[in-house]
C-alpha cells in the first residue's frame, strides 16, 4: 500500500500530519491508561503492606482536575470500615 513506506511517504507528503497526529493520540491514550493505574485509589498494586489504600485517600485530592477546594482540611464523608 502507498505510504506505508519511507520511499512512497516522500511521494505523498499530505500523509506526515496523519501519522503525527495518529501517533500523539496514540501516545496520549498510553499516558493517560498508565497515569490511571498508577494514581487511581481505586487501583491496588500490592495488598500486603497497604490491606486497605482507600483509607489513605481519605483527605487526600484524587481528583483529575479540582480548581480551589482543599482537601487536607475536609471532613471525609466516607465511614471508616475497620475491623
Amino acid at each position: 500500500m502507498q505510504g506505508l513506506s519511507l520511499s512512497s511517504l516522500k511521494k505523498h507528503p499530505a500523509l506526515i500530519p496523519l501519522y503525527v497526529c495518529v501517533a500523539a493520540g496514540g501516545l496520549g491514550a498510553v499516558f493517560y491508561t498508565i497515569r490511571l493505574a498508577v494514581k487511581s485509589p481505586e487501583v491496588t498494586w500490592n495488598r500486603k503492606t497497604n490491606p486497605e489504600p482507600w483509607q489513605e485517600y481519605a483527605n487526600k485530592q484524587h481528583k483529575f482536575y479540582s480548581p480551589v477546594r482543599d482537601y487536607s482540611k475536609v471532613e471525609c464523608p466516607a465511614p471508616k470500615y475497620t475491623d
